[in-house]
């Protein structure tokens, strides 16, 4: 016995017809505890019981409010990145997070208060005294201690009473489940594909872009400050990043390049389909690592090998810059390139093949692997 030594058990036919709230004393008293005090807090029904529940009600609903609003945000607010020149579109932009974290913690805030209002104005008014016990509790003791809880309920009149405070109990439940929920299915929502071809996850910002006379300029090769890049501005055996030259291509999260100039005599082999994808000894490869989406950014210029420094994948710049150590399961697509007329670097389309890690690894769209050495058939 966990305590209370000199209480008599009662039989189980006795116990069968005990009342909740005697069993909840026989329990407490099984456990060498006292309860000096204990009942509901107000009579059943009375102002200041009502009074109780709509100020508990209230936090719920705040909650309720709250995570519908944070829910509704996520979804709804432009969140698109947008630069410090667009105005008013920008400061959507930048409220779109504040916004979301505020909302989401509010709600969050608001259903603890609710919860400790709860117990301070609804629950059981109890003041026990109570001895410390070592040991596991018996049989006895486990089904005193159900009926304690059960008989709270009862006395907080969860079951039979406060519909406004069960309601509100569901209501703040369901909205703050919500928005916790929101952020993993808000990607299910709208299609991705919706765009046919065109749609988010085929294209980059190389796409050629359609004039308003619907003819269609090719986008140029830019440093991170939007300088046009030359060939005489990579030196023999360097790289470059580059960016495509419109409106937020720097920030593309998939629109970064590297562009190298090998040393006309390296042997290089051409990946099969990708033929004239060069311009001469300048290769340009997607920047985005094709295992989990790092910044391939290191470069070992003797060995050829472009490395990714989040989990050393490493991919051959020599031999289509597949992978040849490390996780990475598929090469960087290559990015077609030419001059313009004024001698600039353009990307005569888009990457053939999807740019990213995870999702493309089951090869759909992309072309095979294998490949041939520079200027002989594949």
């Amino acid at each position: 016995m966990s305590g209370g030594e000199d209480v008599e058990i009662p039989s189980d036919d006795e116990m069968k017809k005990m009342s909740k709230e005697e069993l909840t004393r026989l329990g407490a008293a099984l456990d060498g505890v006292e309860l000096v005090e204990y009942g509901e807090r107000y009579v059943p029904g009375s102002p200041a019981d009502r009074r109780a529940e709509r100020n508990v009600a209230k936090w719920f609903v705040l909650t309720a409010i709250f995570g519908v609003a944070a829910a509704a945000l996520f979804v709804f607010w432009p969140a698109g990145y947008q630069t410090a020149y667009s105005g008013s579109s920008q400061t959507l932009y930048g409220l779109y997070t504040p916004l979301v974290g505020a909302t989401l913690g509010a709600s969050v805030l608001f259903f603890g208060i609710g919860v400790i209002a709860l117990a301070k104005k609804i629950a059981p008014h109890e003041v026990a005294v109570q001895q410390r016990h070592v040991g596991m509790s018996d049989e006895v003791d486990r089904q005193t201690l159900g009926a304690e809880m059960v008989d709270t309920v009862d006395k907080m009149g969860m079951v039979k009473r406060r519909g406004v405070l069960k309601g509100s109990l569901v209501l703040a439940g369901g909205a703050l489940g919500l928005a916790t929920l929101i952020p993993i299915l808000g990607g299910f929502i709208k299609s991705p594909w919706s765009k046919g071809a065109d749609s988010d996850l085929w294209v980059t910002l190389w796409k050629p872009v359609v004039l308003p006379d619907k003819t269609t300029q090719k986008v140029r090769l830019t440093q991170i400050d939007g300088t046009p890049v030359r060939p005489a501005d990579v030196s023999a055996g360097g790289i470059v990043t580059v960016f495509p030259g419109v409106d937020g291509g720097a920030k593309s999260s998939d629109s970064a390049v590297l562009l190298f100039r090998l040393r006309s005599d390296s042997n290089v082999m051409i990946r099969n389909g990708q033929d004239g994808f060069e311009y001469g000894d300048y290769y340009a490869y997607s920047k985005i690592c094709t295992h989990v989406g790092c910044p391939a950014s290191l470069y070992e210029q003797q060995t050829g090998r472009i490395l990714c420094p989040c989990h050393q994948s490493q991919f051959d710049v020599f031999d289509g810059a597949k992978p040849v150590f490390g996780p990475a399961t598929r090469p960087l697509p290559q990015l077609p390139i030419e001059l313009d007329a004024q001698g600039y670097f353009v990307a005569r389309s888009d990457f053939i093949e999807p740019v990213g890690p995870g999702f493309w690894e089951s090869n759909a769209g992309s072309t095979k692997w294998g490949s041939h050495p520079k200027g002989s058939k594949a």
